[in-house]
């Protein structure tokens, strides 16, 4: 660092110092200073590395749930244990929506609660909750236990899915921040890879069958008969397969969180939440932890006042519009200034429609009732649809790692396009042979296989764009005094989704003949490619005080004099503001 810079920490002529540091800081671009891009960037910084993979193990209990309840509901000692659960459609719908709802309500109350006490405390407090949901329903012994467990558990799922990325966001630099964050879709994806093997092989456990001596009564499937609890289990239970073949792993998931708590403990806080709460120095000193750069690094002191110069704007211009207001009012107008200008409507539109995208697109009706689906296309329900769902969950988790390389050099955008369009086509060509061939598989064994091939060719398309970005774009589009309040609404919105999805999935799967479920996704794939191609920016490379310019949010002259005065007063160009 230079010695005029190094005014910047020492002098005690303020003036002279606010000129010597904007003339250092002028033309200072932080995607560019803050090393290599994207995924060759976040090895640069391996402590980040370090703190956001041990982070996301809280996507990781999203995902291991989302995989573990598919394959729970195909067991049939589980079936025995929890018959109305089993057979019932409707019953089996809000089994897995439960949880799904509990999340959404978590979600949309975590955004003050996270504001309060601080990203990292907040993820701590939902562990403890997460583990109390998902012991019950590891020792469920009547359906009340696992309803109650898995709202429980919701609630912590939700919150999570909330904060996680938004921490994750705040801890990063620009030049790798799509990167980082999409770590959490690879967590995600690690966890429902994770649970499909570990409940194939635990569905193995005194044999897949729950009486191997009992002929099927129910239902047919592809011309053969189905397990029935109500008549196919002996007195006393089953005789073969175990209730620790789906009480294993539900109660795996217990151990991950366990270490995300007690770990959470030793991580950093946000720099930009202690600033935030006025807790400059503390903000300062992790700010360049994180960088591994020393306290009077120009970056890091660049970095530092950019924070604090929007954050100091946004709670002045605040103050201005509404100088008599309450904490309560304050709370309510973070809200309202969402939707109060097109620019900000236009940021909680795109983190809405992305998460409900997401989730409309089909890739939870296929991750929660993957055994169901592949045993609808012809494959044995007990086995080889689990082996199936488990190769999925290996494509599923390959597919995430081009968004991991891509997000910061090719952009979000072209990303989901090309997701989009993958996605419909593998859609379209599912419902079709479901359509042309579903009623006799057995005659028809390669068009069943030419099926399967292309919903894994769904999941890999859906795996590179709408799954990761649909956490990144979320987390870096709103302003610091409105991200805990935007992230915690888009966050809802993708639970609210999918818990419909949860819910009719079982239904439509069941009703809908001829390919009808594939062709709805579709339709919804086509209106997400438009909705990228004609009304999402594309944010990438941009620190998240510079998201004003994407998003086109212009400011009067009042509050452009603001600005300026504000960066005047810290030491900064004009331009550091101006330009966002």
């Amino acid at each position: 660092m230079t010695q005029s810079a190094q005014n910047l920490l020492n002098s005690g002529d303020v003036k002279e110092t606010r000129e010597v540091a904007q003339d250092e800081f002028s033309g200072l671009n932080l995607t560019e200073m803050g090393g290599r891009v994207g995924f060759k960037g976040i090895f640069d910084n391996t402590f980040v590395l370090g703190v956001t993979c041990f982070a996301t193990l809280g996507g990781f209990l999203f995902g291991y749930d989302q995989g573990v309840v598919s394959n729970v509901l195909a067991i049939e000692s589980f079936g025995a244990a929890f018959p109305k659960i089993y057979m019932d459609s409707n019953l089996k719908g809000w089994f897995v929506s439960t949880l799904l709802l509990a999340a959404w309500f978590g979600s949309l109350l975590n955004g003050p609660i996270c504001d309060k006490i601080g990203r990292k405390r907040n993820i701590m407090g939902n562990i403890v909750i997460f583990l109390i949901g998902g012991a019950l329903q590891t020792g469920a012994t009547a359906e009340k236990h696992l309803f109650i467990g898995r709202a429980i558990a919701g609630l912590a799922v939700g919150a999570l899915t909330h904060v996680v990325p938004m921490y994750l966001a705040e801890i990063s630099s620009a030049n790798i921040r799509g990167a980082l964050v999409a770590l959490q879709q690879l967590s995600i994806t690690l966890g429902i890879l994770i649970s499909y093997w570990i409940a194939y092989g635990t569905s193995h456990i005194g044999g897949t069958r729950c009486a191997p001596g009992v002929p099927y009564t129910g239902p047919l499937l592809n011309g053969s008969p189905t397990f029935d609890p109500y008549t196919d289990v002996p007195e006393g239970g089953c005789t073969g397969q175990k209730q620790a073949s789906w009480r294993v792993p539900i109660g795996i998931q217990l151990f991950p969180a366990l270490l995300l708590g007690i770990g959470m403990a030793f991580l950093p806080y946000s720099p930009r939440w202690l600033m935030e709460r006025g807790r400059d120095d503390e903000a300062l000193q992790t700010l360049s932890s994180l960088r591994r750069k020393p306290l009077n690094d120009l970056t890091v002191r660049y970095e530092f006042l950019e924070i604090k110069a929007e954050l100091r704007y946004s709670r002045e211009i605040t103050a201005l519009k509404y100088p008599n207001a309450s904490k309560f009012q304050r709370f309510i107008n973070n809200y309202i200034a969402l939707i109060s200008t097109w620019p900000k409507f236009k940021r909680l539109a795109v983190g809405c429609l992305t998460m409900f995208y997401q989730q409309f697109i089909g890739i939870n009706a296929i991750i929660y009732y993957a055994p169901t689906i592949f045993g609808q296309l012809g494959l044995n329900p007990n086995t080889t649809s689990l082996l199936a769902t488990g190769l999925y969950g290996i494509l599923n988790t390959l597919g995430t790692l081009p968004a991991i390389m891509l997000l910061d050099s090719v952009g979000r955008r072209p990303l989901l396009m090309s997701g989009a369009l993958g996605c419909c086509v593998a859609l379209l060509i599912v419902g079709s042979l479901i359509a042309a061939f579903g009623d006799d598989w057995p005659a028809h064994p390669s068009a069943g296989r030419a099926a399967i091939a292309f919903v894994y060719f769904y999941g890999v398309n859906f795996a590179y764009s709408w799954a990761p970005i649909g956490w990144v774009l979320p987390s870096e589009v709103f302003p610091l005094h409105l991200r805990s309040t935007g992230i915690s609404i888009t966050t809802s919105c993708t639970w609210m989704s999918n818990f419909i999805i949860g819910l009719v999935s079982p239904r439509m799967l069941a009703q809908i003949g001829h390919g009808g479920t594939y062709f709805f996704f579709a339709a919804f794939a086509i209106l997400a490619f438009l909705s990228a191609l004609f009304f999402y920016p594309e944010t990438k490379g941009k620190t998240l005080e510079e998201m004003d310019a994407a998003f086109g949010d212009a400011t009067s002259e009042q509050e452009k004099q603001h600005m300026e005065r504000i960066c005047r007063e810290l030491g900064l160009p004009s331009k550091a503001l101006l330009s966002a």
